[in-house]
């Protein structure tokens, strides 16, 4: 069913106005000197107006010669063009002229463009300013009162001093206002800089955890395959059927690693978590599973677990990970004669300890430069857990691993 269009609501003349104003203020941003000699030519147009007669209507003294007259219209108009760049000079620049104007009784309108000047002061020139300023605008105001009297002072005084400062406000609110607005652009940039920090931060912390995932599963699992390989090819001489168990242990290997690695690779997809496989991290029930297979990979391995286990299903990927790592530099480094010694112990308060021992060759140096052992640091360390990995002393032969993770702090 075609739906019906809405009638279009007319737009708000706020936002007619606010969008006028964005395209004056971009037209100003881009070139500010045609926009300068635009408003400067219209006052002068308008001063020159005024010279042509108007003048006399609230003139105080109508005896002023012309060129006079005109002397001082453009002399209030002219140097607005500089308003804003130089507002403190062009009002000095105005004050003979104003002197003059109140002096000689012409009270021409066009000293009210003094306004826009101490309008510009307010906006861009600290507050203490504004004293000289209002004084100096002022002085003319007395000296026309004093010398071309009208009525009492106040009639002179108070609306020129009620207009500069209305003009000064003004600005002061323009001036606050922009302030604000800079002050909220400012943090908005600040705040998306941070976000792309972040952003950068947990790509990189992502990037970390796959690289140790991968290296878990696929370093461990190719360990493993080798050594079945290594062993199916000395048994295929002596006996066929070892050596087809062997093949037979390598596609089983082969298809779980597989299986870990399409796991880890989707999520790299850009599908929602829902779309996703959802299979769960090995967990300490799968030890046996893991002891199964480096033994079937010709690693001789005893495991000894003492105390009942009790951790959350992250810690127990840490020691899950830690003694698979440990294992795999031992198929890797240790030699064909070297064996494996798993101690798991619990804590009744929460705490873990795991100790692998080898009897292969020795340290490990080119290991310590590679992914193995600081990836086991980074999992243990998210736990608050310690890791020593070294030699065992002198005059045993192999590696030790031993992993600490205290009791877990109730949340």
């Amino acid at each position: 069913m075609d739906s019906v269009p809405k009638e279009q609501t007319p737009e708000p003349l706020t936002e007619y106005a606010h969008r006028l104003m964005r395209r004056v203020r971009s037209f100003d941003e881009r070139r500010p000197l045609v926009w300068d000699l635009l408003l400067t030519g219209f006052w002068v147009t308008a001063a020159l107006v005024d010279y042509s007669g108007g003048w006399r209507n609230v003139a105080r003294d109508t005896d002023a010669p012309n060129w006079l007259v005109l002397a001082m219209s453009l002399g209030f108009s002219v140097p607005l063009l500089w308003r804003r760049s130089h507002p403190r000079a062009v009002l000095l620049a105005i004050a003979p002229v104003s002197l003059v104007n109140g002096w000689s009784g012409t009270a021409l309108q066009a000293a009210l463009l003094q306004l826009l000047v101490i309008y510009h002061i307010a906006l861009r020139r600290p507050q203490r300013a504004l004293w000289w300023t209002a004084a100096l605008v002022l002085t003319p105001f007395t000296v026309m009162a004093v010398r071309h009297p009208q009525g009492s002072m106040d009639k002179d005084i108070v609306p020129a001093l009620m207009s500069i400062v209305t003009a000064a406000v003004i600005g002061i609110a323009v001036r606050t206002r922009r302030n604000y607005t800079e002050a909220l652009e400012d943090r908005a940039r600040r705040l998306e800089i941070e976000r792309d920090q972040q952003a950068r931060l947990a790509t990189a912390a992502e990037r970390t955890r796959i690289a140790r995932e991968m290296h878990d599963i696929i370093g461990h699992n190719l360990s493993v395959i080798t050594g079945l390989a290594d062993g199916g090819r000395y048994a295929a001489t002596k006996s066929p059927e070892r050596a087809a168990q062997a093949l037979d242990a390598i596609a089983t290997t082969s298809r779980q690693a597989l299986g870990e690695l399409r796991r880890l690779l989707d999520v790299l997809r850009d599908e929602s978590p829902a779309d996703l496989e959802l299979t769960p991290q090995p967990t300490l029930t799968d030890l046996d599973q893991l002891l199964d297979g480096v033994r079937a990979a010709g690693l001789p391995v005893t495991a000894t677990v003492k105390g009942t286990p009790a951790i959350s299903p992250g810690r127990q990927l840490t020691v899950y990970r830690v003694i698979q790592e440990a294992l795999t530099n031992t198929l890797k480094h240790g030699g064909p004669d070297a064996t494996s010694d798993v101690i798991l112990s619990y804590d009744p308060l929460g705490a873990v300890t795991v100790t692998v021992t080898d009897t292969g060759r020795g340290g490990r140096l080119d290991d310590i430069r590679g992914r193995g052992l600081p990836g086991m640091r980074e999992r243990s360390a998210l736990y608050g857990g310690t890791l020593e990995a070294g030699p065992r002393p002198h005059p045993e032969l192999g590696w030790r691993i031993h992993l600490h993770l205290p009791e877990e702090t109730p949340q």
